[in-house]
């Protein structure tokens, strides 16, 4: 499933969610033309108990790539994909949290979801990129914050794609079980993906997202949707 957009709008512009998806679009252009000098920039798990990996690299630089690493993306479409998940859902969690709160809720949900990464992949020796745990984390948020919110979605049926508009806790619910079965059924075997790292982002959004919360406001009248199969 692909979302398209939400049934909320934002009452304030969200500064830091257009932030963080231009420094992911500035970062992967960046490693189109110079791969091998931001190759620092991923998180490797096996080096922080390394002691030969401090030595050579330090210990901050090897602690600040658990952040760097977070803007980084392996593909196009990888890009794409995740930031048309933060696009949807996380203008309203900013919203509702307010600017600095967020840019401090989207790193922290990053470094927990590396952190379960790196702890059930026996601190691997496979470089980590990308910006899915933390967009997992906002999720978590955005389940707990606008439960009654609908999401409008691109939905395969067998083979053909529909648009249809379902209740975000529908299609985050689903989303989410999905990246736990993967992250299960990979366990103990080589994956290109980091389920584990969805996982934990979410969890840790959706556990700690009412710490960060600022004053009530009154949200903008939803968008009028209409429940529709094309």
């Amino acid at each position: 499933m692909i979302p398209l957009r939400d049934s909320l709008r934002s009452r304030s512009t969200p500064y830091v969610n257009i932030g963080i998806i231009a420094t992911c679009v500035i970062v992967f252009a960046l490693q189109l033309g110079s791969k091998d000098q931001l190759l620092s920039w991923a998180f490797v798990p096996a080096y922080l108990i390394s002691l030969e990996a401090w030595q050579t690299y330090g210990v901050v630089p090897i602690l600040l790539s658990g952040f760097t690493s977070m803007f980084m993306h392996g593909g196009f479409l990888h890009l794409a994909f995740n930031m048309l998940f933060l696009w949807v859902f996380g203008d309203n969690v900013e919203d509702r949290m307010g600017h600095g709160r967020y840019l401090v809720f989207y790193l922290l949900c990053g470094v927990l979801a590396t952190l379960l990464h790196t702890l059930v992949s026996l601190f691997a020796n496979t470089p980590m990129i990308g910006a899915s745990g933390a967009i997992a984390g906002v999720m978590g948020a955005y389940i707990i914050m606008f439960r009654h919110a609908t999401v409008r979605a691109l939905v395969p049926i067998f083979i053909i794609f529909t648009i249809v508009d379902l209740p975000a806790v529908l299609f985050i619910g689903i989303w989410f079980v999905f990246q736990l079965l993967s992250a299960v059924g990979s366990i103990g075997i080589q994956s290109g993906i980091a389920f584990w790292a969805h996982v934990g982002g979410f969890l840790g959004g959706y556990f700690f997202c009412k710490a960060f919360v600022g004053k009530p406001r009154r949200p903008r009248p939803p968008r009028v949707v209409d429940l529709r199969i094309n």
